[in-house]
């Protein structure tokens, strides 16, 4: 019998390809909606729809960066996932959240007022930052949503 991928890799798989969709020049970002085996919604990180594509306009520099040193025109990759989700309808309570770069603060803060329960990712985004801690996964952690560092050998839907 031919082994199968679980469907947490799975997930985490297709987050890392949709970050290939992004048109940022400083980090590619990809997120995955996922309950019960199926998938919720998807997102990257960029620019609202219709707006502007950041690699066509700066694509040397990218867009102006905000007081953190962030981007100040893109929405994060868990943003557009848990938007598009909502405004499709969906239930995102009890949901498990995939994403290539652990929440920032106010991606945690929606993610925890969106009802999902589980955030896995990649790379850290305290690391990228070169800030001392993970804020988002450390307050999702504190408020009872499992955060944590993907592994493909975790415990979970297969």
């Amino acid at each position: 019998m031919i082994a199968k991928p679980s469907f947490d890799d799975i997930f985490m798989s297709l987050a890392l390809d949709l970050a290939k969709r992004s048109h940022c020049v400083k980090a590619q970002v990809g997120a995955v909606l996922a309950k019960d085996t199926r998938i919720i919604s998807i997102g990257y990180n960029g620019p609202p729809s219709g707006t502007h594509n950041c690699d066509e306009e700066w694509p040397e520099e990218g867009c102006a960066r905000d007081s953190k040193g962030s981007c100040s025109l893109a929405l994060h990759a868990e943003e557009n996932a848990i938007l598009f989700a909502t405004k499709n309808g969906a239930n995102l309570a009890g949901s498990t959240l995939y994403t290539t770069l652990s929440p920032c603060l106010p991606c945690a803060r929606l993610i925890f007022s969106a009802g999902i329960k589980k955030v896995y990712f990649k790379y850290s985004y305290a690391e990228y930052k070169k800030i001392p801690s993970d804020e988002g996964v450390d307050f999702l952690n504190k408020f009872g949503v499992e955060a944590r560092k993907f592994s493909p050998d975790i415990e979970g839907q297969d």
